[in-house]
């Protein structure tokens, strides 16, 4: 597989994090005006809550785009729907561009996300919450197989609640172009594809 993971490092992963965050396209991430010390408190709260991870994934040891999964059970998801066994929660925030952006690169991303994911046999199917004002997430969502199930009031937005199952995942993947071939998918017609 092209990308590997890493757990993030809240305080020397913190540069990085935070030149990510605040930066226009990552708005739908809600840390635009975020300081580095509320980027420490956030990523310190999340790796030690024991139901929120995060993690950087790498291409060729470079950090590209940051992962977070999550236990619904143990989040404000809990009190939106019926959570069920198996379900695991997902955000996704893909880096800005150091150069010429790559035709199909945010593809390939979500596409290892859902594959590390799923290859967790617990995992039945995977819940996201977009904000329900970041429609080009949800395209990108629905390329893969999640399904919307309408809009739910969270603490920080509406979101659109919208699972994938693992058969839904598989066959999503098999419509989906090789990377060398796919229409270029850049990160800022993502706003940040944030899947939170």
């Amino acid at each position: 597989m092209r990308f590997t993971f890493r757990c993030v490092d809240p305080v020397a992963d913190t540069p990085l994090l935070h030149s990510w965050v605040t930066q226009p396209y990552a708005a739908f991430w809600g840390m635009l005006s975020a300081t580095e010390t509320d980027v420490i408190d956030e990523y310190a709260k999340i790796q030690a809550s024991g139901h929120h991870h995060a993690l950087l994934g790498l291409d060729g040891g470079v950090p590209a785009f940051l992962m977070e999964e999550y236990l619904p059970a143990s989040s404000p998801l809990a009190a939106a729907y019926p959570v069920l066994p198996g379900d695991a929660g997902m955000h996704l925030l893909v880096a800005p561009p150091s150069g010429d952006p790559e035709a199909g690169f945010t593809t390939a991303v979500m596409d290892a996300v859902l594959h590390r994911l799923f290859a967790r046999p617990e995992v039945e199917r995977v819940v996201v919450e977009p904000d329900a004002r970041n429609t080009k997430i949800h395209a990108l969502n629905e390329r893969f197989g999640f399904l919307p199930a309408g809009v739910v009031g969270l603490p920080d937005k509406d979101a659109l609640l919208s699972f994938c199952t693992r058969a839904g995942y598989l066959a999503a993947r098999e419509t989906l172009t090789p990377l060398k071939t796919t229409a270029t998918t850049r990160t800022e017609d993502l706003q940040g594809a944030a899947a939170l």
